[in-house]
């Protein structure tokens, strides 16, 4: 047995982890800790940039000790993260304040103006995606109007992967798939000017770093990051794509005859479906992303809804709340969530009605509003805490089929991920509201793993995504949960309440941000 192992790292938005894969795609060994956000001005998050990295390197130093004490070789490492926001430099490397994140929705009245003047219908024409609150574009012109001595002073603009390789090998880069939905032009995998100049931004392409194919291209960990990480000078370091490509990489998004989607329901919720062909790509009305794929020729088209889990989070933290205020003591956070998951499966479909709103920074899809929130119909007092559990997770189906459509509709099946996946209830809730089956991906950390496969190919260990996808995917795939016929008829007569009900509550939601905004 080979004793080389690959490196996937991953700084996502509340977790930053390392997982070292044998060369079969088996996990070896793996490390991890919090990252920490900062909640800034109400709508905005922040993160620090050296925190970031301390934190990545003590993960990573902590994996390579358990390597070293197992005789084993690291062959490569690959960086991925969580995508999009806004992370300055300046000419010697230093960071330029704090990094603005993806759910930071300070610059959601810019990004609503763009809409209003058709900007961002324009742009989209170039980059397949539409604009949102998380793009670094909205952000950057949020920046010019309200720091421009941050801009003036910064030399590069990184997403938060882009930052740890650099840190990692000193090369400034970012790669190809968030490069190009942020400034370039999806047909041709590069920077668009034409895109700069309707966002005003000519000025600005100074800040953008050479884009870089992970899959075929890498560099040499420095020395300095070697005495930080424990790792050794000149191990190849790879940039992989943003964290959500690599879950769909790691989930077997990848199907010769492009019929699987994949989902991921973390944090934020995730929508893909795989295109072969710039000629087939369709592009959302009012959202969507448009990715290159590893694959020549091929391209992701994602929607992502801003908040999944962080509804669940929300409703244990409401009865975390209450126990505390009342003496009580309650189990750990995960046998909650499994205590309440039992009473939502008991629950009765459909009997509540739930907007899975709960981001500050309000929705990015299937439609763009900083200001949408989250909301709770049918209420009445024999609703208990299944009843909204329930409701939680049909939200997250029907926001799973209102995404899909949004890009060409529900594929023949859907490969799902991330936490809320681990939950029969919520399987069956999405395979309903979409009317697809759904089919498990019985790995934990896909976005490692998928960055970890790009590393594989970048380092010739893997020959083709074909090979790769065999090895290390088609083996942890659980097999094929049909939706049940008589749910998918109750979802099917309660989605259109659902996207109505959404629909006619956006003059609310408006009218309360005015109240906020006034108080």
């Amino acid at each position: 047995m080979s004793k080389d192992v690959l490196i996937g790292l991953d700084s996502g938005t509340s977790v930053v982890k390392a997982v070292a894969f044998d060369l079969d795609g088996a996990p070896v060994e793996h490390a991890a800790r919090p990252n920490t956000t900062i909640p800034v001005d109400g709508a905005g998050m922040e993160q620090e940039f050296d925190r970031s990295w301390d934190d990545a390197a003590l993960v990573l130093r902590e994996l390579a000790a358990k390597l070293e004490a197992r005789g084993l070789r690291v062959a490569g490492i690959a960086v991925t993260g969580q995508g999009d926001g806004t992370w300055l430099i300046d000419r010697d490397g230093d960071p330029v304040g704090r990094a603005m994140l993806w759910h930071d929705g300070r610059s959601g009245p810019i990004v609503a103006e763009l809409h209003r003047s058709g900007t961002a219908k324009a742009v989209q024409r170039f980059t397949g995606t539409m604009l949102n609150m998380s793009n670094q574009s909205g952000q950057l012109l949020w920046l010019k109007r309200h720091r421009p001595e941050a801009l003036a002073r910064a030399a590069t603009a990184f997403h938060c992967k882009d930052w740890l390789y650099f840190r990692m090998t000193g090369e400034r880069a970012t790669d190809v798939s968030e490069g190009t939905f942020t400034f370039g032009d999806y047909r041709t995998r590069d920077y668009a000017p034409e895109v700069l100049e309707l966002f005003g931004l000519q000025d600005e392409a100074r800040l953008l770093p050479p884009m870089v194919d992970g899959a075929r291209q890498n560099a040499a960990l420095t020395p300095q990051a070697a005495t930080a990480t424990g790792l050794p000078a000149g191990t190849p370091v790879v940039l992989a794509p943003v964290d959500l490509l690599c879950g769909a990489v790691g989930s077997g998004l990848y199907d010769p005859e492009g019929r699987a989607g994949f989902t991921v329901l973390g944090s934020t919720g995730a929508h893909m479906r795989l295109v072969f062909g710039a000629d087939r790509v369709t592009l959302g009305e009012e959202v969507g992303y448009t990715m290159p794929f590893i694959v020549p020729g091929s391209y992701v088209s994602m929607v992502s809804n801003m908040a999944a889990t962080l509804n669940i989070d929300w409703l244990c933290g409401v009865v975390e709340e209450v126990a505390a205020v009342a003496g009580a003591t309650l189990p750990k956070r995960s046998d909650l969530i499994r205590l309440l998951d039992a009473k939502a499966a008991a629950a009765k479909p459909g009997r509540l009605l739930y907007h899975p709103f709960i981001a500050e920074a309000g929705e990015r899809g299937p439609f763009v509003d900083s200001a949408a929130r989250a909301s709770v119909i049918g209420l009445s007092g024999t609703a208990g805490a299944g009843d909204l559990l329930r409701a939680i997770y049909e939200s997250l189906g029907f926001a799973s089929r209102d995404c899909y459509e949004a890009v060409g509709g529900t594929p023949a099946e859907i490969r799902l991920a991330g936490g809320a996946a681990r939950s029969a209830t919520v399987r069956g809730i999405l395979a309903a509201a979409t009317n697809a089956p759904v089919r498990l991906v019985k790995r934990e950390e896909v976005g490692a793993a998928g960055a970890a496969m790009v590393a594989a190919l970048s380092l010739g260990i893997l020959p083709d995504i074909d090979a790769a996808c065999a090895r290390w995917v088609t083996p942890l795939l659980a097999e094929a949960e049909a939706p049940d016929p008589a749910l998918v008829a109750t979802y099917d007569r309660l989605f259109p309440q659902y996207r109505a009900s959404y629909r006619s509550l956006r003059p609310v939601w408006h009218a309360l941000e005015d109240l906020r905004t006034r108080g």
